[in-house]
């Protein structure tokens, strides 16, 4: 599947993070930050992290095959922050990470956040990622929470 799709054309919800196609998507995702992050700058978030109090972990679905994830984790003072997203592979390119991304800007203007940030690397492998995110507002920031910007990690947000 390679179609761009429009955001409504996935069924995005919560969820518990106990399916095995989010599980190995996770997963997929996590072994790819870490080959193409040095060790201290994996940020990812695994399963666990995922289920702690203040974040909210949603899946997108097209015809109940498994499209994209994504989570919002709550900073405190009118503060989110975007963690975790990810396409599966058979999904690259279709809109579905831009579905989850919008999904989230959604759920933290609902909320009443005041500002949406996230840590990125840079290089190649995240071009398409600071594409997607420019295009809907974020723009390259200071460091926030406990990140520390360098020649490899990229904070970005957007005030909502």
């Amino acid at each position: 599947m390679n179609a761009k799709l429009e955001p409504e054309a996935f069924a995005i919800a919560p969820d518990l993070l106990d399916s095995p196609d989010v599980l190995a998507l996770l997963e997929r995702h996590l072994a790819e930050m870490h080959a193409n992050s040095p060790a201290c700058k994996v940020h990812a978030l695994d399963a666990t992290r995922l289920k702690e109090p203040g974040v909210t972990f949603f899946a997108a679905r097209k015809g109940g095959e498994l499209a994209a994830v994504g989570a919002l984790k709550r900073l405190g003072k009118g503060q989110g922050e975007i963690k975790s997203m990810r396409a599966a592979d058979a999904f690259r390119g279709t809109g579905a990470g831009e579905a989850i991304l919008l999904r989230l800007i959604a759920v933290a203007r609902a909320e009443g956040l005041t500002w949406l940030g996230l840590e990125t690397g840079q290089g190649p492998v995240f071009e398409p990622a600071h594409a997607l995110y420019r295009k809907h507002g974020f723009t390259p920031c200071d460091a926030y929470a406990d990140y520390v910007i360098d020649d490899f990690s990229l904070c970005m947000g957007m005030p909502l």
